[in-house]
């Protein structure tokens, strides 16, 4: 299974969708008085922003290896997007949990409610645009594997921060209609910040698991199981190995793994024996499964019977 990913087409689409959603919210915001629209407004703009970063963190994680970072940069991806979940937690989920307190303890009646319905229909539609094009996509990555094992694996945080994000978007966007319309009906604005509130939960439960997927793979997570098994069958294949111990990896970004290993080779090869299958092992692994960037092999003496001991701990 390939890891879900987010193409750089579908985050330009949803900054370009989120900007012009942002400027109609606020627009409507002024207009009405709604709080929820102005709540609305800020989570669009929170959202552009993530985009920005997201694009940064991708950008920067391809840059080569040096001197002070020699596994190179790809763990920015990473750390952007905790940082996308922390704006999502702090900017969108505060600050509409903050402005529907406010409007509740500091009731107003929204004028020209006609305007936000529709501003809130041309955000719907935008950010089903977006949403569309994450879906579509994720859905070819995720293969035969379910939503949640697709997000739970997948190694590009983009892939489903877009996808949560909208599809959070698209559930604020008719809260807010729902709010709006209680208010309007009731001639009561409590119903408006309560909907601002209830905006403000969505957005930190989806913060929440953002941080949490975002987290793991800043931490650093191994690579598939099935790449690993393939990785120990390729080894024990050569001639002169006796045994493959453990098989460590670990994800630097979403198309970089590096593998360490332990080997038990037959103690009648000779040094340069080994290192030709050592070789071969690290180019036929490269030629094979391009996401393996760096490997490494330790010989050890009884390096099956410790991975049996490491299986059996597990």
């Amino acid at each position: 299974m390939s890891s879900p990913t987010a193409s750089t087409r579908t985050l330009v689409v949803a900054l370009l969708a989120n900007l012009g959603i942002a400027v109609s919210k606020f627009v409507a915001a002024a207009i009405t008085g709604s709080s929820a629209m102005l709540t609305e407004g800020v989570h669009s703009v929170v959202d552009c922003t993530n985009q920005l970063l997201l694009m940064w963190g991708r950008r920067a994680a391809k840059r080569p290896p040096d001197m002070l970072h020699p596994f190179g940069y790809g763990r920015e991806l990473y750390f952007w997007s905790f940082v996308v979940a922390v704006l999502v937690f702090a900017l969108g989920a505060g600050v509409s949990i903050y402005e529907g307190i406010i409007h509740i303890a500091n009731p107003e009646h929204a004028g020209s409610p006609i305007v936000a319905y529709i501003v809130l229909l041309i955000a719907f539609l935008l950010d089903g645009w977006s949403t569309w094009e994450a879906f579509v996509e994720f859905r070819e990555a995720k293969g035969t594997l379910s939503w949640f094992q697709a997000i739970r694996q997948s190694k590009d945080p983009a892939g489903f921060i877009v996808l949560l994000e909208n599809g959070a978007a698209m559930a604020g966007i008719v809260v807010a209609a729902v709010g709006l319309a209680i208010a309007q009906y009731t001639a009561d604005p409590f119903y408006d910040g309560a909907a601002s509130i209830v905006i403000g939960i969505i957005l930190g439960f989806t913060a929440f698991l953002l941080a949490y997927e975002s987290k793991g793979l800043l931490i650093g997570e191994a690579a598939d199981p099935v790449l690993v098994e393939n990785l120990h069958d390729l080894v024990c294949a050569k001639d002169g190995v006796v045994g493959v111990g453990y098989i460590l990896t670990v994800h630097s970004s979403p198309d970089q793994v590096t593998v360490m290993m332990n080997v038990d080779f037959r103690d009648t090869l000779l040094a340069r024996d080994v290192e030709r299958i050592v070789c071969e092992v690290e180019n036929e692994a490269r030629e094979h499964w391009p996401i393996v960037r760096k490997l490494f092999i330790r010989p050890m003496q009884g390096a099956a019977e410790q991975r049996k001991k490491l299986q059996t701990a597990f």
